[in-house]
């Protein structure tokens, strides 16, 4: 089952960078105007490598006076463009505008990065106070009739495309933002701004609280029978940490299936697992999303409507590849369709072994991961536990997924133990490029924590851009169970699609080729952000990649030949299932922001269910891969009317490799080729074109049902 993750969006800032040579790389000291502010890490660029983070400096407490003073500074910079009496030049207008707000930005990105993957109880409270804070000072800028008629008077004779194309992004961001509405319109365009920023934050907060008391304690470890002994182990040392010394704790991940579910025998606690994850955030307590979503999505249809648009689906989608609602809804449809038909077989098939044991009951969410998995085993003959010795996490890492990187685009990887880290656990590497010369500084933070957001993504603490004369500082996060002390970190197959996944928009980032962070990197639309990413996961299977990181962490013995093949053979099974959690997610995403009148709104469960039913998701062993309550991607991740990216992004994958494949596979001259066309170019281009002058057409759909089985 394919894991979806994702890019970290955060705030108005989206995280990424990279780049070739640069020139004047050494920070450069800034005065401080405020005395007081001296001592403070953000007032000035960090003077560590490419101006990575300076977390042994950091502090919780300096972020609100960076954030106040970045605040003040960038709106003096911004009344000072606006109010210029000279006429309107891309140099002091355009340019002037992409270069404000540095210390701003400086603290943002850190504390976002922090708030997702390390948060605290200050940094929550820092975080919903500043979220209507600077939502409004979004619409300070975003709002400002003079800089927008200074940007639209911006002749463009003389300047490069990507010059052109800057000034095209932010025409947009000032349109899309509500700049042509009138002066009435735009103080409502305030209001609800900042009350959508102050209830996503709120969200993200009872989410992550939800998550963390919805695990589930088990007292007697016969319950736990079919886990591992280094599961168990982790459960005891989670329980013990929580305050449960002697007991077992089962925490939640993001999504509606738990992993272990698969291996766990006792049908009672594999039911008191799933529920515990499907109800997690409707429990009527504080943590409780219900009223909070429902708000956000009326607050939203409301912002649409204040547009001039029907449904914020329509208003969300204007600057995507898709454009319109109905060419992404006519996507989901043309998936669901055989999704659904092949799980119903799916499920015959589980159904049909649950009765041959003499089971005595019908099929449910929580008995088909575990069934599924006996049934993989019967048809070829494959076993999870089986594999899982063959994939420890670090090794994955380097010799999987670094060497990947390697053969295909000649990058290489040296850990770097001087530099600092916000977390233990945490784990920076320097990046070289194909010439040996040094390209970014990339962190890995691989374990799950109480006070970390579910999922996976990757995001920067510092973006590329020749104008700043900065390289990428990127990170990946992941959730993966920490080992009990002592033992190996052994993943699934489907934590090291994750793995590769990520790394997808690592590469993303790395390669970016930019003069300008706006659109440097993976500052894309979402249904194009995931394409780098998803064609990533195939090189997890390529024979020579395999054969380099599939080692036994006993033995050093690499995998067995019959093995391989019968992963291989298997990768099609299942994904009807995993298809179908997908599209449903999508659906319900698409259906929550395409609502066009009030009266069409309902409580957040009865919505949902009519949803479903409407779009023939009726399958109900086949719950979305998220609920509609913890649906983190749409209410606090910026994938509102956006989830459907996954999806458009599989197209461009399918159909990029199928060139690949017939085009001499995994070879320099096509990783270099696409470095060129697809991941070096940012959004300083049209990716439609962009697609074209890789594969030389337009993607189809085609190549995506076959890598899914789907048709032959």
């Amino acid at each position: 089952m394919k894991n979806i993750t994702s890019v970290m969006l955060i705030s108005t800032l989206s995280l990424n960078i990279a780049c070739t040579s640069m020139k004047n790389t050494e920070p450069q000291q800034e005065t401080i105007v405020d005395a007081t502010l001296a001592n403070n890490p953000f007032m000035t660029k960090s003077t560590l490598q490419y101006q990575a983070p300076e977390f042994e400096k950091i502090k919780d407490e300096h972020f609100k006076p960076a954030f106040d003073y970045g605040l003040k500074q960038n709106i003096s910079e911004i009344e000072k463009i606006a109010d210029n009496a000279e006429a309107p030049t891309f140099e002091n207008t355009v340019l002037a505008l992409e270069k404000s707000g540095e210390v701003l930005k400086r603290a943002q990105i850190v504390f976002y990065n922090l708030t997702g993957s390390n948060t605290n109880p200050t940094l929550q409270k820092v975080e919903e106070e500043y979220a209507p804070i600077f939502a409004a000072h979004n619409d300070k800028i975003y709002l400002n009739s003079k800089l927008f008629n200074r940007i639209k008077a911006v002749k463009t004779d003389g300047l490069d495309s990507e010059d052109k194309r800057l000034i095209e992004v932010y025409k947009q961001r000032f349109e899309l933002a509500g700049a042509n509405l009138t002066d009435a319109q735009k103080e409502q365009m305030k209001a609800i701004n900042a009350e959508l920023a102050t209830l996503g934050t709120q969200f993200t907060s009872k989410l992550l609280e939800a998550r963390k008391k919805g695990a589930v304690l088990i007292n007697d470890v016969k319950e736990l029978d079919g886990l591992s002994a280094d599961e168990i182990a982790a459960a005891a040392t989670d329980a013990k940490n929580a305050g449960y010394e002697g007991k077992y704790l089962l925490t939640l991940l993001n999504t509606t299936q738990q992993p272990i579910l698969q291996n766990l025998k006792n049908r009672a606690t594999r039911e008191k697992l799933f529920k515990a994850s499907w109800f997690r955030a409707e429990k009527g307590d504080e943590n409780d999303t219900r009223a909070t979503l429902e708000k956000m999505a009326k607050l939203r249809m409301d912002k649409a409507h204040l547009m001039g648009k029907s449904s914020y689906a329509e208003l969300n989608l204007m600057d995507q590849m898709a454009q319109k609602p109905e060419k992404a809804l006519d996507l989901l449809a043309h998936l669901a369709t055989p999704a659904v038909a092949q799980a119903k077989k799916e499920a015959s098939d589980i159904q049909k072994l649950i009765d041959e044991q003499k089971g005595g009951f019908s099929v449910e969410p929580w008995d088909w991961n575990f069934y599924s998995e006996q049934v993989r085993k019967a048809k070829f003959d494959l076993d999870e536990n089986q594999i899982k010795p063959y994939f420890e996490v670090r090794t994955v890492l380097e010799k999987g997924v670094f060497f990947a990187a390697e053969k295909f685009y000649g990058i290489t990887f040296k850990v770097r133990k001087d530099l600092p880290v916000y977390h233990p656990d945490v784990v920076a590497y320097e990046v070289f490029d194909r010439d040996g010369k040094s390209l970014a500084i990339y962190y890995l933070d691989f374990y799950t924590r109480s006070n970390k957001n579910g999922g996976a993504w990757m995001s920067n603490f510092v973006e590329q851009s020749f104008t700043t004369h900065t390289k990428p500082v990127i990170v990946n996060v992941f959730n993966f169970q920490k080992p009990a002390p002592g033992k190996p970190s052994l993943i699934s197959y489907d934590d090291v699609s994750t793995m590769f996944h990520e790394f997808g928009h690592t590469l993303h980032g790395l390669f970016a080729n930019q003069k300008y962070t706006t659109i440097s990197g993976t500052n894309v639309p979402r249904d194009f952000v995931e394409f780098p990413s998803q064609i990533n996961e195939f090189f997890a299977l390529e024979p020579a990649v395999l054969k380099n990181y599939a080692i036994h962490y006993e033995t050093q013995e690499p995998m067995p030949q019959s093995l391989v093949e019968k992963i291989k053979n298997a990768a099609t099974f299942n994904q009807g299932y995993a298809t179908t959690e997908l599209v449903s997610a999508a659906t319900l995403d698409m259906a929550w922001h395409s609502v066009t009148a009030e009266s069409q709104f309902k409580p957040t469960l009865d919505f949902e269910k009519e949803v479903l039913q409407k779009y023939g998701f009726t399958l109900p062993q086949v719950p979305p891969r998220y609920h509609s309550p913890y649906f983190a991607h749409i209410w606090g991740g910026g994938y509102s009317a956006g989830y459907y990216a996954y999806m458009w992004s599989d197209v461009l994958n399918s159909a990029a490799w199928d060139w690949i494949k017939n085009n001499g596979g995994m070879t320099r001259e096509n990783g270099d080729r696409f470095r060129k066309y697809i991941l070096s170019v940012g959004n300083s281009v049209d990716l439609n074109q962009a697609f074209r002058d890789f594969t030389g057409k337009d993607p189809e759909i085609t190549p995506l049902l076959k890598d899914k089985g789907f048709v032959k």
